[in-house]
């Protein structure tokens, strides 16, 4: 059921995008009277399609391969590859025929509608739901790093107070693309005194192989919840309620702390001083093979905030969010292309977006969160300067208007079949790393 969830979830997310994008083109399109002759929803690769309607002259329909959309606009080397239509005498309604300058507005249409779709649902969940943190004040214990936070120098207690040398209000902050892009200075309070700790710049890499819940986490206490039935807990006798104090005579009153411990004493017995009813009691229990006991924790509240603001008010703090997602983005790019991040643990297909993003459990609420990322993912991936793409197309219409007269019909055509090949080696890819990933889970 929970593959069922990720997977509607993705088509749902995709099909939204992938039908504005195109209506941008459409509608630039329409405006400047160039005929569109299909508008289809998935590719119709090598003539498949699952369903087609002809209304008012244009084909529009849902293909099999669902790995994007496509308006064939008349006059235009675009997905379809129809050369045979650009030998025939250009038409007046066709896409050559018109401007550079409206040529430019169409191309841009779908990127144009996919920036407001995400500023329109960012500023839509900002009005809605506010902005929901945690006071950095709030963390009295300070964090538990995990193996990423280790990495970077993070020990159990610290106080996180500044990033790059700006106070930390909010918590939430520590996850912010100032953070996990690298390059940054985090200074933490430690022992009294304060420390600064460099995020090197390929911490994507380690991030993207142990996950963002390895960074750092707010350090609380707890007691026992529920309990695992044939776990060593179990067995000795732990029971709901109960609060660990120290393990084998060392004070443990922090998760993270016994959690370090069990790991160190895998198959070993160890000795509990737990707190039960106002009275401490000794309880010896040997650790499973996993590092565990078997139950599960209840931890201490961590406080929340939520700011609320008007429709009107809202509107900035979306478009903040929309562009600092672009800008993330883009900036990520450019690690990869740098070097600094390796492109298999940047990019993410099908499988992992609606693993790892959507997840198995249906949230409105977080389901149109990502979906207005990926509207502004979207939106980058098609500003690159490739063939085939928007970009490769605004690119080569730029220097039509510098030139002052177009690239020919043969060069266009060799472009967009780089551009083709250049996408689907990217696509293998990316696929080819999704199942890598998948089989290795």
């Amino acid at each position: 059921m929970d593959v069922l969830v990720m997977i509607g979830q993705l088509l749902l997310g995709l099909s939204i995008l992938v039908v504005l994008h195109e209506l941008g083109h459409f509608w630039a399109a329409r405006a400047f009277g160039i005929k569109v002759e299909k508008f289809y929803l998935f590719f119709d690769a090598w003539g498949f399609k699952l369903f087609s309607i002809n209304y008012k002259g244009v084909e529009y329909g849902i293909g099999w391969l669902p790995l994007g959309g496509y308006v064939k606009i008349a006059g235009m080397i675009d997905e379809s590859m129809d050369t045979e239509q650009m030998k025939q005498e250009p038409q007046p309604w066709e896409f050559r025929s018109k401007p550079a300058w409206q040529r430019l507005i169409v191309m841009l249409g779908g990127v144009t509608v996919n920036i407001i779709l995400g500023i329109f649902i960012f500023w839509m969940m900002t009005f809605k739901y506010g902005d929901s943190y945690i006071p950095n004040s709030a963390l009295k214990y300070g964090v538990a790093p995990g193996v990423v936070g280790k990495e970077i120098g993070f020990e159990p207690g610290d106080k996180v107070v500044a990033i790059n040398g700006q106070p930390l209000l909010k918590y939430n902050d520590l996850m912010s693309s100032d953070v996990i892009l690298g390059n940054s200075v985090i200074t933490v309070v430690r022992d009294g005194k304060e420390k600064d700790l460099s995020v090197p710049p390929g911490i994507l890499n380690t991030i993207a192989d142990y996950g963002m819940q390895e960074f750092v986490t707010p350090r609380t206490k707890f007691s026992v919840d529920s309990i695992v039935s044939g776990m060593p807990a179990a067995k000795a006798g732990l029971q709901k309620g109960d609060v660990i104090l120290a393990v084998n005579g060392a004070e443990t009153i922090f998760f993270d702390q016994l959690q370090s411990i069990l790991k160190a004493n895998q198959n070993k017995k160890i000795e509990l001083t737990v707190s039960r009813k106002g009275q401490n009691i000794t309880i010896p229990v040997t650790v499973s093979n996993e590092g565990t006991l078997g139950f599960l924790p209840k931890l201490d509240n961590i406080p929340f905030e939520t700011e609320y603001y008007g429709f009107f008010e809202s509107l900035p703090i979306g478009a903040s969010k929309a562009w600092t997602s672009l800008v993330d983005n883009a900036k990520g790019l450019g690690k990869v292309v740098k070097g600094e991040v390796k492109a298999n643990k940047a990019f993410s297909g099908p499988v992992e977006i609606a693993r790892k993003l959507y997840g198995g459990t249906w949230d409105w609420v977080k389901f149109w969160n990502i979906t207005g990322l990926l509207s502004m993912a979207l939106a980058l991936m098609n500003l690159l300067p490739i063939p085939a793409l928007d970009g490769g197309h605004s690119l080569f219409l730029l220097i039509e208007m510098i030139k002052g007269k177009p690239l020919s019909d043969k060069f266009m055509e060799k472009a967009q079949i780089v551009g083709f090949v250049l996408l689907a080696t990217l696509m293998v890819f990316v696929l080819g790393n999704d199942i890598f990933k998948a089989f290795m889970k």
